[in-house]
């Protein structure tokens, strides 16, 4: 018999960037469509509904957890604060709460639903998930999870008010791409205009909508039509976010054997940032949040709100693509290694210094810089 603690709950294994400090709420296991040829996650796992009673065990073990932790923090003198002391306390001495007492420390507030699609889960379910949520954890101001465009054309515009109104604020969805010969090519089981009326759906619900890009997912056939597609269906849609991730193929993902046999041409980090030049010039008429918060994306300081800082973020790209050959490098090699954030960064000694001695040693080596920086975006998918 495998011992099973009263804090134990499961949680999948990935979430967005921008909801590393939210709850992880587990209502499905894997994908159900799974095919994207980009994609390396869940592959040869199966798709499946939690029931309401898993979920709700989940939940009072979170609520006993929670619990506990605050009891930590009375006893280690702090009357039920979770600072860095309670929570390193915690991590040393029940790993079990750490999760918890993480979230706790970060102010409580916001959820993510997992995994790749929640909105299959029946919506009286998920009205029930979402109601026991803020019952439990009246400090929860903020729900989220993902969704596939197809899944959400399924709902009807009455049961994602309701959804909105048990507590749900905003859905994460890959857009990916809006050219339909991409999406077709990357197997991802939906047209341009199925994300416009699923994105508008979701808008007339009042929920809030996050659309993820892939730049580069184009390739070198496509990188045009991409960019412009893309940006035509955001028009459409008028996201409130709008996040950018830029392309890399582990070994794990189908399109790896794709790019092996020359199928499939990878963009290098220039072409990458051409292709977001030309993607942001053709963003109009919207109102929307523009991120660029991936390790993956060269320039993550590209970012703002439209239509306002439009003309800001084209600057940051054109600074780039003015700089030489070489300080282009070496500011790739900077991002790539970690030394750097932003093109002011370049300027900095301290920081620099490391940088442009592994820039001359791989010339020296005669490596190409583009070839050793797709082996380093590997290392963080």
């Amino acid at each position: 018999m495998i011992f099973k603690s009263k804090y134990s709950f499961e949680q999948g294994p990935i979430r967005p960037p921008n909801e590393a400090n939210s709850l992880l709420v587990r209502v499905t296991r894997n994908c159900p469509w799974n095919k994207c040829l980009f994609c390396p996650v869940y592959k040869g796992e199966k798709f499946s509904r939690r029931s309401v009673e898993e979920i709700m065990d989940d939940l009072a073990a979170m609520e006993s957890a929670h619990k506990k932790v605050r009891e930590v923090s009375e006893e280690q003198g702090f009357g039920g604060i979770i600072n860095r002391q309670v929570t390193a306390y915690i991590q040393a001495n029940y790993p079990e709460l750490f999760s918890i007492a993480y979230w706790q420390y970060h102010g409580g507030e916001n959820v993510f639903l997992q995994d790749g699609d929640s909105l299959l889960l029946p919506v009286d379910d998920l009205v029930k998930v979402l109601k026991t949520i803020k019952d439990k954890f009246p400090s929860v101001k903020r729900i989220t999870t993902y969704s596939r465009s197809r899944t959400i054309l399924r709902r009807t515009l009455n049961e994602l008010i309701k959804l909105k109104e048990s507590g749900l604020k905003r859905i994460h969805v890959g857009l990916e791409s809006g050219n339909d010969r991409v999406l077709e090519y990357m197997e991802k089981g939906v047209t341009g205009d199925q994300h416009i009326e699923a994105g508008k759906l979701l808008k007339s619900a009042g929920l809030s909508l996050s659309e993820y890009v892939i730049l580069g997912l184009g390739g070198e056939k496509l990188w045009k039509e991409h960019a412009l597609d893309t940006a035509n269906v955001l028009n459409s849609i008028n996201p409130d976010f709008i996040r950018v991730r830029t392309l890399a193929v582990p070994k794990s993902s189908p399109l790896y054997k794709k790019v092996a046999r020359g199928e499939f041409i990878l963009l290098n980090d220039d072409q990458v940032v051409r292709e977001e030049a030309l993607f942001i010039e053709n963003l109009n008429n919207i109102e929307s949040r523009f991120f660029s918060d991936h390790i993956l994306n060269l320039l993550e300081e590209v970012c703002g709100n439209f239509p306002e800082d439009k003309n800001l973020m084209l600057a940051i790209i054109n600074r780039y693509l003015s700089l030489g050959d070489e300080m282009r490098d070496i500011f790739k090699l900077g991002r790539r290694t970690g030394y750097f954030r932003r093109l002011g960064d370049l300027e900095n000694s301290s920081l620099a210094v490391p940088v442009k001695q592994l820039y001359n040693q791989l010339q020296k080596e005669n490596m190409s810089v583009d070839n050793y920086i797709q082996q380093l975006m590997l290392r963080f998918i």
